[in-house]
């Protein structure tokens, strides 16, 4: 567990380290993702830190906290206005100080679990191993929106695999959240890696059924900060059904960008 969350925090620091860089324009420019400004990527983060921080230390607020948002979300209200209402009076930089101290404390919460530990979510309940990598994913994918929007190629590393992980295994999730029948079997996936090794999932090999590619291009992908026909993936069987709609995340469903939209011009 001590070693995801060095990753967790690892992630979480390179991307304070980028925004701290931002000019007070930046800040409140819109980017590729929904219109947002990188304040409301970092008020996002910040927001959801929070949560799971009460997740990790008091399930019974927690649940009452959960349930206040999905009934707000419900009435129409996005997620982005209710984490302006809450930050709105921090500036850029008392933000950016806040996040860090928000997402140290969770990090150093969730190092001392265990990693079969249970923490309530939106949702099923998680074990600390999951939920720990699902706040990894969604740093780096709301990271990534920042990278677009100064048209800089973000760093690689070998972090990525947990994210790959999470994608592969929320196969089913992206069918069963559209309520669509989960086609079988699931494909055989094999990730190059930044480093050059081959990351495998659901062997044994098949040319009829999988996904083969970069891994940096398959997590964009599954985090929908791609369209898959704007990758180089290559993938076929229950596949081809999937990419499209792959969701590595919990919520409603979701539309990846269209084709051409948010392809790297870097």
């Amino acid at each position: 567990m001590k070693e995801l969350c060095n990753d967790l925090l690892t992630e979480c620091s390179q991307l304070a380290a980028l925004v701290e860089a931002l000019t007070p324009r930046q800040w409140t420019e819109k980017i590729p993702f929904h219109g947002w400004t990188p304040w409301d990527e970092i008020a996002h983060l910040c927001y959801f830190e929070e949560a799971g921080l009460l997740a990790a230390t008091d399930p019974e607020a927690f649940a009452a906290a959960a349930a206040e948002l999905i009934k707000q979300l419900a009435s129409g209200i996005e997620i982005d206005a209710l984490a302006r209402a809450r930050y709105g009076h921090l500036g850029s930089a008392e933000l950016l100080s806040y996040w860090r101290g928000r997402f140290e404390r969770l990090i150093a919460v969730l190092a001392g679990m265990e990693m079969k530990a249970r923490l309530p979510w939106y949702g099923p309940m998680m074990s600390a191993r999951s939920f720990a990598t699902a706040r990894m994913m969604e740093t780096w994918a709301h990271g990534q929106d920042i990278y677009d929007f100064l048209g800089r190629r973000r760093p690689t590393s070998g972090r990525i695999r947990n994210i790959a992980h999470l994608g592969v295994g929320t196969f089913g999730w992206a069918f069963i959240n559209r309520n669509l029948p989960v086609p079988e079997p699931a494909p055989y996936v094999e990730l190059q890696a930044p480093s050059g090794e081959t990351w495998i999932w659901n062997g044994p090999p098949s040319e009829e059924n999988y996904v083969r590619g970069s891994a940096e291009e398959f997590c964009l992908v599954v985090t929908q900060r791609r369209n898959v026909s704007d990758t180089r993936l290559r993938y076929a069987g229950s596949a081809a059904l999937w990419l499209p709609i792959a969701q590595c995340y919990a919520g409603l469903p979701e539309e990846p960008p269209a084709p051409g939209v948010r392809a790297a011009q870097y």
